[in-house]
């Protein structure tokens, strides 16, 4: 068992990673939570295949659980569905003194860190992802967001969770593509940090191998994130190099309306910003290359064919990241070393 522990200057938690801790959830629920109700937000693949086992961790020490289920995907990270898990918690009677839990990916996680902020002005919740992108990124640093029809995660808050729990075996029900989507953070985090992480990935040539250093690669790049966030907690500076990539990968998902995922997306932004930062000057040369070569070896894409380019320019022009008249971009100056870099709006065409 792993722990990482994240510290913020009115809030810390615990991360807890560990094979088979989903068996153990109510054990660690209960070490920070007295009272008896829980709400748990998941959506319906999660449920079928585990919502019994966590029930029944959590009935172990008394729990009264209320299960919320919507559907898979990122058209839940919406307002109706927003509305209507609002909806649910009232009816089932949940109060501020009481606790919700986000059990699934990143969509879930999003959406019900969401409803935690704002329900009752606020309740505490906890993480428990399921899926490899939400375990090493999304569950950790309390972003929270739901999408808008011009963009993506366009309405949301900061609101850390009281406990993260991340259980590598979960990851053995996944597709194959579900891996792929985690790689494209994974590699993202090998570009803007650990470069010794990056060289150990370009070894891997089986889905065994990958498995093999699971836990090393969900600690590594969760205590990346933990000491990013510790900094600037509200992506007002450092928090901006988690970024890379996704720039342009916003853009993506929001073209092809979130049926592209999100980290297939990642590696296409990573690749393609790092191609023009190598021509404008500002990247090693090979890096590019090397980008390009890490997603092949995960069988994943480089580049996208028919998008309009202009539709990407304005949506790139919501980006949150985006102050005043500035684009901030993420730029590597070669792998494991990264940095800010502000484009005014009118120059951005040198890079999209």
């Amino acid at each position: 068992m792993k722990r990482i522990q994240v510290h913020h200057k009115e809030n810390r938690y615990d991360i807890f990673i560990d094979n088979n801790i989903l068996s153990k959830a109510g054990e660690y629920i209960k070490s920070i939570y007295d009272n008896k109700n829980i709400a748990v937000i998941t959506d319906e693949n999660v449920f079928k295949l585990y919502g019994n086992k966590l029930k029944e961790s959590l009935e172990k020490y008394g729990s009264h659980i209320h299960f919320i289920v919507v559907k898979p995907g990122e058209e839940s990270k919406s307002i109706k569905t927003l509305s209507e898990v609002l909806d649910q918690l009232t009816e089932q009677s949940i109060k501020r003194s009481d606790l919700i839990v986000a059990f699934g990916g990143g969509v879930i996680g999003d959406l019900a860190g969401f409803v935690a902020s704002i329900y009752l002005r606020g309740i505490d919740y906890i993480q428990i992802p399921t899926t490899l992108l939400s375990q090493i990124d999304s569950s950790i640093g309390g972003k929270t967001a739901i999408n808008l029809r011009k963009g993506k995660n366009l309405a949301g808050t900061f609101y850390q969770p009281k406990l993260v729990l991340i259980d590598p075996s979960i990851l053995n029900s996944l597709t194959d593509d579900c891996i792929k989507d985690g790689m494209g953070e994974v590699i993202k985090y090998a570009c803007i940090k650990d470069a010794q992480m990056f060289e150990m990935l370009t070894t891997i040539k089986s889905k065994e191998q990958l498995f093999d250093h699971i836990e090393y690669i969900i600690y590594t790049c969760c205590n990346i994130k933990r000491a990013i966030v510790e900094v600037d907690e509200k992506d007002t500076g450092l928090r901006m190099i988690l970024n890379f990539g996704h720039t342009l990968a916003h853009a993506i998902e929001n073209y092809f309306n979130y049926q592209y995922s999100h980290g297939q997306a990642v590696g296409v932004g990573m690749y393609y910003i790092t191609e023009k930062s190598e021509e404008l000057g500002y990247t090693k040369q090979g890096t590019a290359q090397r980008i390009k070569d890490i997603l092949m070896n995960f069988n994943m894409e480089h580049i996208v064919k028919n998008v309009d380019d202009e539709y990407i320019r304005k949506t790139i022009k919501l980006d949150k990241k985006n102050i005043k008249d500035n684009i901030n971009l993420i730029l590597l100056k070669e792998i494991g070393d990264c940095f800010i870099k502000k484009v005014p709006e009118k120059n951005i065409s040198a890079f999209f």
